[in-house]
């Protein structure tokens, strides 16, 4: 997606110097059968500027395959559109040399709210059908801290979600109704292969949903 120049500039702003790299647009269909929302873009996905492009990516395409979807059907972004990452000293097992890494870490809250205005700006424009969030990080953005995908995966929610209001200080509700399926996020499967049960139940769910959707536009 196209964002305005000043929204760019703006969430660049917002994120006052923290510790993230590199701005990875959404990307997919501006018609989606489905909208995802995951956590923030990895090494990657800042290299090559593709969102879930990685292991993590991977396994979200094998899901996508299996509802006969690609990534030209849905609309792939996140709550945050930066790569959050921390700075780490260890020894080298290979060379047995100190060094220091980056890896990829959690956004933050303060991370989230700063590059909410984006998230806002796409669901204001693409007016999704149905939302899937991809792990916490999305789900909390969206319906709250209440929100668990432990708690609410593979349940439906109806209603309002969360955006920034005019002046940008806070979330309220909004005044349109969503659709919203919290999923886990597919990288979870490499660390609790026992979570592979619940995520076929949960991305079954996500297909009748989708198909209730086509049946719906079609009356």
């Amino acid at each position: 997606m196209n964002y305005p120049t000043e929204l760019i500039k703006e969430a660049k702003q917002r994120m006052n110097n923290r510790p993230v790299e590199g701005f990875v647009a959404g990307q997919g269909s501006l018609e989606p059968k489905i909208m995802f929302v995951g956590e923030a873009p990895g090494k990657n996905e800042v290299e090559n500027h593709i969102p879930f492009s990685g292991q993590a990516g991977k396994e979200l395409m094998t899901c996508l395959e299996k509802l006969s979807l690609t990534r030209a059907d849905v609309y792939i972004t996140s709550a945050v559109r930066s790569r959050p990452y921390s700075t780490v000293e260890r020894v080298n097992k290979r060379t047995k040399k100190e060094e220091v890494v980056h890896p990829n870490r959690t956004p933050t809250k303060a991370e989230v709210f700063a590059h909410a205005p984006i998230l806002d700006y796409e669901i204001a424009t693409i007016k999704p059908e149905l939302i899937a969030t991809l792990g916490n990080i999305g789900l909390q953005r969206l319906l709250g801290k209440d929100y668990t995908v432990s708690k609410n995966h593979g349940q439906l929610y109806v209603g309002p979600i969360l955006e920034l209001n005019k002046q940008k200080t806070h979330y309220e509700w909004s005044k349109d109704t969503y659709r919203l399926l919290p999923l886990f996020h597919p990288a979870a499967i490499f660390y609790n292969r026992s979570l592979t049960p619940l995520i076929e139940h949960d991305w079954e769910t996500l297909e009748a949903l989708i198909h209730d959707t086509k049946k719906g536009n079609s009356e």
